[in-house]
């Protein structure tokens, strides 16, 4: 582990001007430490030898007060920028991380790395900012302020300048041990708190679930062990870094006595002047001020460069490379454009299986028609889904959108202004937290009525009836992941809102599930409706009712052998 790790200035264009602010800063701080302590001695040595009385050295005592104050300025202005810097550094990583993570697409998050991703965005990444604020200037003042103290003392007074020299490397050995011992402990830390983070998301997600079966206390031993984990590790973390520092006190404390011994001796016996003397005394713990700093926000450093290093494994993945964004930008919604979506041999590969899944697949879906994929589990119904949206890369193959006749790849189109004239909903798809009228209307908050076409969509997939049996009725609170509703009421809201955006593209997945069989004619009707309306309709089915509801049928297969050409392409 780096104490400064190239790639960090690599990847955050704000860390390397905090560097070289923090260096300059050391420099002036070094300068001024050097200026404090030979005023001060000029001050008092001729007081305590009577000399020159105190009150003769006026001017002395106002540029020692004048160095003291730009000391205090560089000081605070050096710290308040390491505050903004960390702030801007620790969100530049979070973006780079979010990015790389959604271009690695949905398949991998879904993979169980989406809950350590999220723990490291959010809090993970956090332990950056005291190793900005409190260590690395630190380990800048040790690179100029101890060099440039150190030569002042050896200047001076050689024998002082000696003992120093000989002394300080006891410091970075110290360090270098500690710094081994906290590297796993930091490490071991980040990884609990990572699993602890993804074993607690897994956990509320699966509430509802879990409180329905019966079973919510089950996973409180297992959350219970994994707190432990993530307190030990801190603990042992805080344990490493308060005995390291008290080592490095002590040894500090033991080598400037050893100077300051010594220079009592050599005044005793008349072999060097008091203002020397007073100088070397006053600048000696200052070479070592640095170095004890650096060994006392040691921890705070690997905790931080832990975090770094798991964020550089993200945004530094081969498959974290963003595709070149389309530059062709589709017509908008409102002026009610017709889009034809084809799908030419498309094959994905999936990774790490060793199987290709779609493969080879090939289908038109056209305004006012409903297609339907079919095929078993793990045959790539949803992946192609996902390449069709723009959202997983094919590897064989490509997806083509064909609006009002003037055909696009889709590599080559703007993914915002497509995105925008297509209604996806997932098969588990929990609406933001907002009231259900906001939630069919996409906003994050409304005021008024229904309209009577939303009126009209509620009818049609059933949202009605639900809506009368919720306290609030329009306005009722929807939370977080769709607290509040059923998977089936929330399958109601998302078919609702298809129904009422004018979008002429609309992609489900499987709309029957968790539905009874009532509430499945319902949506079998709110198909017909949107089919009527004359979008392109496209759904993921596994009951034969919505199959047999479908204009045009199409079979999803995989394949496991994967052919060089395509496996060629996915490395490519």
């Amino acid at each position: 582990m780096k104490p400064l790790d190239p790639r960090l200035l690599a990847h955050a264009r704000d860390a390397r001007g905090h560097v070289l602010v923090t260096a300059a800063a050391g420099v002036a701080t070094a300068g001024l430490v050097v200026a404090q302590a030979l005023l001060l001695a000029a001050i008092l040595a001729p007081a305590i030898t009577h000399a020159r009385p105190l009150s003769e050295a006026r001017g002395l005592l106002g540029w020692l007060a004048g160095v003291i104050v730009v000391r205090m300025l560089v000081v605070g202005l050096q710290e308040r920028y390491a505050h903004r810097a960390a702030t801007r550094v620790v969100a530049d990583l979070r973006g780079q991380v979010v990015d790389a993570a959604l271009a690695r697409g949905p398949r991998w998050l879904a993979g169980g790395d989406g809950p350590a991703v999220t723990t490291l965005a959010t809090r993970g990444l956090d332990d950056l900012e005291p190793y900005f604020v409190r260590y690395l200037p630190q380990l800048l003042l040790a690179a100029t302020l101890t060099p440039a103290t150190l030569a002042v003392v050896w200047w001076h007074e050689w024998v002082s300048g000696a003992i120093i020299l000989a002394t300080i490397p006891l410091v970075p050995i110290f360090m270098w041990l500690v710094g081994v011992m906290t590297q796993g402990v930091s490490e071991r830390r980040l990884t609990s708190m990572q699993r602890l983070g993804a074993q607690t998301l897994d956990l509320l997600a699966g509430l509802p679930t879990l409180r329905a079966l019966g079973r919510e206390h089950g996973p409180a031993a297992r959350v219970r062990t994994l707190g432990d984990a993530h307190r030990r590790a801190t603990m042992g973390t805080l344990r490493i870094a308060f005995l390291s520092g008290m080592v490095l006190e002590l040894l500090t404390t033991l080598c400037v006595a050893l100077v300051a011994v010594t220079i009592g001796m050599r005044l005793v016996h008349g072999n060097l002047d008091l203002q020397t003397g007073l100088a070397v005394l006053v600048l000696a713990p200052e070479v070592f001020l640095p170095l004890r700093q650096v060994g006392l926000h040691f921890h705070a450093s690997t905790d931080g460069l832990a975090a770094a290093e798991a964020a550089f494994d993200v945004i530094e993945h081969p498959d974290a490379t963003p595709r070149p964004r389309g530059t062709v930008t589709l017509p908008a919604a409102d002026s009610a454009p017709r889009v034809e979506v084809r799908l030419d041999g498309l094959s994905v590969v999936a990774g790490g299986r060793g199987r290709t899944a779609p493969a080879d697949l090939t289908l038109v879906a056209r305004p006012g028609e409903v297609t339907a994929l079919v095929g078993p589990n793990g045959a790539g119904k949803s992946t192609a889904v996902l390449a069709l949206l723009g959202l997983a890369a094919p590897d064989a193959g490509g997806v083509s959108i064909v609006v009002d006749g003037a055909e696009h790849n889709l590599a080559d189109v703007d993914l915002t202004s497509w995105h925008e004239l297509v209604t996806w909903v997932p098969q588990r798809a929990p609406p933001a937290p907002a009231t259900v009228l906001a939630a069919v209307r996409g906003v994050r908050a409304t005021t008024g009525a229904p309209t009577p076409a939303e009126l009209d969509a509620a009818r049609a997939t059933g949202l009605d009836g639900v809506v009368t049996t919720l306290p609030g009725g329009w306005d009722s609170p929807v939370g977080q992941g769709g607290t509040g509703l059923s998977l089936g009421q929330r399958q109601r809201v998302h078919l609702t809102r298809a129904l009422v955006t004018a979008r002429p593209v609309v992609v489900l997945d499987e709309p029957t599930a968790h539905l009874d069989a009532l509430s499945e004619e319902q949506v079998l009707a709110a198909v017909a409706a949107l089919r009527a309306q004359g979008r392109t309709v496209l759904v993921v089915a596994h009951r034969a009712s919505l199959v047999a509801a479908a204009d045009a049928v199409v079979e999803v297969t995989a394949r496991d052998d994967v052919p060089a050409a395509v496996a060629g392409g996915a490395d490519a």
